[in-house]
């Protein structure tokens, strides 16, 4: 056992996940294969690749090194996960109701739902606006505590 872990790197049961996962993805290509617009889904997981890879990756390290140098030494592991969780809800929630939000696909969600579109921007910010600010009370109540220790 030792010696596989050795010359693979991994454990025996991260190879067997990792051959689980190859064969799930096999499957489903072979099932969009035959599909009509599997040629725009392609198209559309590769531009999203790109623009993860390429575009938000850099900008979102980046600001975390910013975020990094602003908060200091002093305590900055805590500090920085309060910040970055409550942005990554917002960022994550963003992009999924990025159409919505932007008032973009009303004519799409109006065929779809018979519903009227509803603004979605200001729920958005609430939604972040409260992710951040229950991160903050969280943050400051284990400081409270902290300190009475």
């Amino acid at each position: 056992m030792a010696e596989f872990r050795r010359a693979y790197g991994a454990a025996p049961w991260h190879l067997l996940l990792l051959a689980g996962c190859f064969a799930v993805t096999g499957w489903i290509a072979l099932r969009l294969a035959g599909e009509a617009s599997a040629l725009r889904m392609l198209l559309w997981f590769l531009g999203a690749v790109i623009a993860h890879d390429l575009v938000l990756f850099p900008v979102y390290a980046s600001l975390d090194r910013v975020l990094r140098g602003a908060l200091g030494r002093a305590g900055a592991p805590s500090a920085l996960n309060h910040v970055r969780v409550p942005a990554l809800g917002a960022g994550l929630l963003f992009l999924v109701y990025l159409p919505g939000i932007l008032g973009l696909g009303d004519g799409t969600y109006l065929a779809a739902t018979s519903l009227a579109p509803r603004a979605m921007l200001g729920r958005w910010l609430a939604v972040s606006g409260a992710l951040f600010a229950a991160s903050a009370l969280l943050y400051a109540a284990r400081r409270l505590a902290g300190r009475a220790r």
